[in-house]
């Protein structure tokens, strides 16, 4: 009797401490701030909530970077971080926090566009719940994300998500996914909210183009492409032929934005604000549910042999070898294209000039990310924000 008593006990204390480890590890990953050294040429930080309040208070309330040259010419926002479980996304938009100097034009820049979705991972895959990348001051930190907004800022779910406005119905968990969710509800759950908010930035900053990183598993076949609304084709197709013939070793696409799947960054934006509306994906091998150890090793260096194998057997979109998709390279496909879509829009449409210096070339960023972000324990105070 005694030794039943006994081991009931120590059941209860093992799944006490359990429980506890668990939720400090959940807490300390939910509360990590990331330190963003923005470039000394910022000329305002704004809060999401500056622009409308149906944001304000909420863990999407992000930051704002604006870059405004004071010359007349065109304004770009850039947003990374509408899942966060890409992690290039958010690093590729933090290469222009953090460097960027607009000398004509206004560029606007966000980080983590979707912030809940960052402070959790997606059940039962095992993720880990930072990555790093070396740097020469150090070690930087990042919280690694799920695809959709935290259930604890979302709840509940809907049994069938209704998009608004068009009454398509989608699957019940992308109510919380932002890449499903524009133009936004001024009244709905937090990523309706979130992508109304931005809409109305995007109208108050009189934005002529956007451009929403993201990527995606080998085995999607919207790969290492540019989706683009119509008002956008001319301009992403010279970008698409430009980066592959004298940039890329692995071609980057074009495709349509479908006009009958909704919710999408480049088909409502376009259809909704006066901002022709880009995306652009690239190579995740992480992502690949055929993957093998899913742990920070792959999710950084995108090599895996079982993603491999797949390739072998012609069931990928985008090729993979021995030295798969690493973090630089992703990174570097992504700033690329952002500089490009700007250079070739000052082409198309001389109005919307933007010029602008200080990020790194494709070639320097393919031999180390690192060297581009800067050390928030030296830098101005002033300089320093948390995303």
């Amino acid at each position: 009797m005694k030794n039943i008593y006994f081991i009931k006990v120590l059941i209860i204390v093992v799944v006490f401490c359990v429980i506890s480890i668990s939720g400090w590890l959940f807490r300390e990953h939910r509360t990590f701030k990331e330190p963003v050294v923005v470039s000394e040429n910022v000329t305002h930080v704004k809060k999401l909530s500056d622009y409308s309040d149906v944001v304000k208070g909420t863990v999407n309330d992000c930051n704002v970077y604006i870059f405004d040259s004071g010359v007349e010419g065109g304004t770009m926002l850039m947003f990374g971080g509408s899942h966060p479980e890409e992690p290039a996304t958010n690093m590729s938009a933090q290469i222009f926090t953090e460097n960027l100097n607009v000398t004509q034009g206004k560029i606007i820049i966000i980080n983590r566009i979707n912030t809940s979705a960052s402070t959790c991972t997606r059940m039962g895959e095992a993720y880990p719940r930072f990555y790093h990348v070396n740097t020469p001051w150090g070690e930087k930190t990042w919280r690694y994300g799920d695809r959709t907004a935290n259930p604890l800022d979302s709840w509940p779910d809907p049994e069938v998500y209704i998009h608004y406005p068009s009454g398509q119905n989608l699957a019940y968990v992308d109510i919380r996914n932002i890449n499903r969710n524009w133009p936004g509800k001024a009244d709905g759950l937090l990523t309706e909210r979130t992508a109304y908010a931005v809409m109305k930035l995007i109208e108050a900053e009189g934005v002529d183009m956007t451009l929403d990183f993201h990527e995606a598993e080998l085995e999607y076949p919207v790969e290492n492409t540019i989706v683009t609304h119509e008002k956008g084709n001319d301009v992403a197709a010279m970008t698409s032929m430009m980066l592959t013939s004298q940039v890329f070793d692995v071609p980057i696409g074009m495709e349509f934005s479908p006009k009958a799947l909704h919710g999408l960054s480049h088909r409502e934006i376009g259809d909704y604000s006066e901002a022709a509306s880009y995306l652009a994906e690239v190579a995740e091998p992480m992502l690949d549910r055929i993957r093998g150890i899913t742990d920070e090793e792959l999710l950084m260096s995108g090599k895996d042999r079982f993603v491999m194998k797949a390739g072998e057997h012609g069931l990928l979109y985008a090729p993979i070898d021995e030295n798969g998709w690493p973090i630089d390279k992703r990174v570097a496909r992504h700033v690329e294209t952002a500089k490009t879509i700007i250079q070739v829009n000052n082409m198309v449409r001389p109005e919307q000039t933007i010029l602008f210096d200080g990020i790194p070339s494709y070639e320097d960023m393919l031999t180390g990310i690192g060297a581009y972000y800067n050390n928030p324990s030296t830098a101005p105070q002033n300089l320093v924000y948390y995303d």
